[in-house]
């Protein structure tokens, strides 16, 4: 299957999920993310297991690392070596939701229906290891080598479970907001040059993106080629126009985090579209082509739905489809127009 077969079939303002998900039982949370989202994504259940958390998942099976019942790290520096096999272990408590959907979505996904999935970046959990003591270029070279190993295995375990399904391989980068602090340990270059390595593992899988729920330096990130980049709706990425609309020139697509998961839930589907709009606004007076603009963009959460109970995530998720249909609307109202 083509690598970019994922944005082919999905339609403008598609709803997709973010990450993490409430549910202690993993067919719930299966049933729950393809019912609830119309780009399902492959659920990571921290409340189940806390093994299932971004950074505990990603360091299993690596030399030198020991995980915790709990999803606590432990690391032996001396042990770290970046050339030593990676064992992706789908057995273990990190991958119970994983697990469930290589298990039970082959037989609820309609045919040829896109799922996404997402797995942390090298430079946040790069960073996770510097945290844990290792030294800096130590850190981040293993951190390179087993999200890569992850990813080819985790990529090619699905292709094999579901053929018929296109993937989109988002790498979750939390930690790029702070790129350009002062006392960042990478150059934005070369941590561009990480993720651009990560998503080269990805690539023969699936459509790959970037995700960072944070407001972030969007420039540099872009320099590492996603296809799409997953970010918050923030009034700030105006600053951005010019590169934003390079991106979506060249084929890339948006997927908006439009509503906020940072505290309690309030925000309605007209409070959220409302504010989107006004944001395209900005964009649109800075030279982007509107029914680009529209046409290649996806709507979401801005993070993982965990903190939630179910029944509030089932809540996110219908504004998330009301303010979808909103930008389908939109985008069917103005090619009715330009063709009158």
């Amino acid at each position: 299957m083509a690598t970019g077969a994922a944005l082919e079939v999905i339609t403008p303002g598609a709803s997709v999920g973010v990450g993490s998900l409430p549910h202690r039982d993993a067919l719930a949370a299966v049933e729950f993310t393809i019912a609830n989202f119309d780009v399902p994504v492959v659920p990571r259940l921290p409340r189940r297991s806390g093994s299932e958390s971004l950074v505990a998942q990603a360091m299993v099976g690596a030399a030198g690392i020991t995980l915790g019942q709990y999803g606590t790290v432990a690391v032996d520096v001396d042990r770290l070596d970046p050339d030593a096999a990676v064992v992706t272990g789908l057995h273990t408590e990190n991958f119970g939701g994983f697990r469930a959907f290589v298990e039970h979505a082959p037989h609820l996904l309609e045919e040829g229906r896109a799922f996404k999935w997402q797995f942390v970046g090298p430079v946040t959990l790069g960073g996770a290891l510097v945290r844990a003591g290792a030294p800096r270029s130590l850190a981040f070279e293993v951190a390179e080598r087993t999200v890569a190993a992850h990813v080819s295995a985790l990529g090619a375990l699905l292709a094999s479970a579901l053929p018929g399904h296109p993937q989109l391989i988002v790498l979750d980068e939390p930690w790029l907001a702070d790129l350009m602090s002062s006392d960042f340990p990478l150059a934005p270059d070369a941590a561009a040059d990480l993720v651009s390595s990560a998503m080269a593992a990805a690539q023969p899988y699936g459509t790959v993106g970037l995700h960072c729920c944070y407001d972030a330096d969007w420039p540099p990130l872009l320099e590492a080629g996603p296809q799409v980049l997953s970010l918050p709706a923030s009034p700030r990425v105006a600053n951005v126009a010019g590169y934003l609309e390079r991106f979506l020139d060249g084929g890339g697509w948006i997927a908006w985090g439009a509503v906020s998961t940072d505290g309690p839930v309030g925000v309605t589907a007209s409070r959220a579209w409302g504010a989107l709009t006004d944001m395209w606004c900005d964009l649109v007076k800075r030279g982007i082509d509107p029914d680009l603009l529209r046409d290649r963009s996806m709507i979401s959460p801005r993070r993982g739905l965990a903190s939630y109970p179910p029944v509030v995530a089932a809540d996110i998720c219908r504004t998330l489809r009301d303010v979808g249909r909103r930008v389908r609307d939109a985008a069917c109202a103005t090619k009715l127009m330009l063709s009158t």
